[in-house]
């Protein structure tokens, strides 16, 4: 069951009723995240997050840790390119212990200096595991090639001279710039005591009195084209795509329609016949991003060497051909795959939680379940082959290796793009 109520001071609240389950889940959605940064403050939402868990008012980093861990919960956060996230998940019976704790976190921490410098050398090492990463990294090089250095471009982690040069004042400016009653959306799901829960976030988060500084995003502007990083490893690491769509287009559910067939799922054309039948990699997907004025539908691949011209190749064709090709038989297959993961998703209280926050942040309304399937159900295969035409047909695409090629290994496959 949803409900939707506001408190006192305006901020939604989203609660999602499951009766079936013995927890809850809190969610505290600040519109904010790397796309609204300027250059010189790049990962600043991010590293904010982190300081939030280093003492409030009220209790010591030691004390916050020990009191989740008390109550057998989940204390977290987590930061996107278009929104900065704090949630617990409880028993049920721990539900306002919950809000108290998540609330202090929120609205009493201190910030203070020394750990401020601490924590910038924990956000480096992330940085450096990151970047230790290559199947990781290439993304952040692909979305800097696409976006360019600002904007959506930008790394959420940020950089290390960015991170070095990060002050207690910036962090505070940023809190009081960002952080107010007009920029956040509260989700809850779960086991929920809902008139108590509303009493609680307006004893706490209803309180918040300022608003949040409303978000000025410049449109971004998509660049095709080929950018070829050499390094010395083992494996070349590709991601090749095209602009996609914005997260509420009227077709987002054909393009993930189209995505499952691509190359979501082990029986995708692309696992099948790059992976399964000819050998020439490990790992191979597509995805979909969608962002609030934008999206890209990209594929990431691992391959040797050798093997990244012919895997740049099969790819290229097998997007191009898609609108001419796919079959009943598929797109059938790919309804069911996206109801199944759809629902089994929904089984867990975060998941929910995250959902109903990100219809209300994107959509400004809520879809149950039983409409996602009705919708998905009645997409047809022309619709299907029509969005894939207008998508790749005579669109350039963008290409992002990293790893032991270089231009002239890719002479070939480049001419396609």
């Amino acid at each position: 069951m949803f409900k939707k109520v506001t408190l006192d001071n305006n901020i939604p609240v989203l609660m999602e009723t499951a009766r079936e389950v013995h927890s809850v889940c809190i969610g505290i959605w600040v519109k904010v995240g790397s796309r609204d940064e300027s250059p010189e403050k790049n990962g600043i939402s991010h590293f904010l997050e982190h300081m939030f868990f280093k003492g409030t008012k009220n209790r010591s980093a030691e004390g916050i840790a020990m009191e989740i861990d008390s109550l057998g919960g989940e204390l977290n956060a987590f930061t996107s390119s278009e929104y900065t996230v704090f949630y617990v998940k409880v028993l049920d019976e721990y539900m306002d212990k919950a809000v108290e704790l998540l609330s202090d976190i929120f609205m009493n921490s201190t910030l203070p200096a020394e750990e401020i410098e601490k924590e910038k050398n924990v956000v480096n090492d992330e940085i450096n595991m990151v970047e230790d990463n290559p199947s990781d990294y290439v993304h952040e090089l692909f979305n800097t090639n696409i976006w360019g250095k600002t904007g959506l471009g930008q790394s959420v982690l940020g950089k290390r001279e960015t991170m070095n040069a990060l002050t207690r004042d910036d962090l505070l400016d940023h809190i009081d710039k960002n952080y107010g009653a007009e920029n956040i959306v509260i989700a809850c799901s779960g086991n929920l005591r809902e008139n108590e829960l509303v009493g609680y976030l307006n004893d706490t988060f209803g309180r918040i009195k300022k608003s949040g500084a409303q978000r000025t995003v410049k449109l971004p502007e998509y660049s095709s084209g080929r950018h070829i990083i050499n390094k010395d490893m083992s494996e070349t690491h590709i991601c090749l795509g095209l602009k996609g769509m914005p997260y509420n287009s009227e077709e987002r559910y054909s393009l993930h329609l189209l995505n499952t067939v691509l190359g979501s799922g082990f029986s995708s054309r692309l696992f099948q016949n790059v992976r399964e039948k000819r050998g020439l990699v490990y790992s191979i997907y597509s995805y979909h991003v969608s962002y609030l004025d934008a999206g890209l539908w990209s594929v990431y691949a691992g391959a040797d060497r050798k093997n990244a011209n012919e895997v740049i190749d099969i790819t290229i064709n097998e997007m191009r051909n898609l609108s001419s090709s796919i079959t009943a038989e598929e797109l059938q297959r790919a309804k069911a795959q996206l109801k199944g993961n759809l629902i089994l998703a929904l089984e867990s209280t975060s998941n929910k939680m995250t959902n109903i926050a990100k219809q209300e942040i994107y959509y400004g309304k809520y879809f149950p379940p039983e409409e996602i399937l009705k919708m998905v159900e009645s997409i047809n295969l022309e619709e299907v082959k029509g969005l894939s035409q207008r998508l790749i047909e005579d669109k350039p695409f963008a290409l992002t290796t990293y790893g032991p090629v270089n231009e002239e290994d890719l002479k070939e496959s480049c001419k396609l793009l």
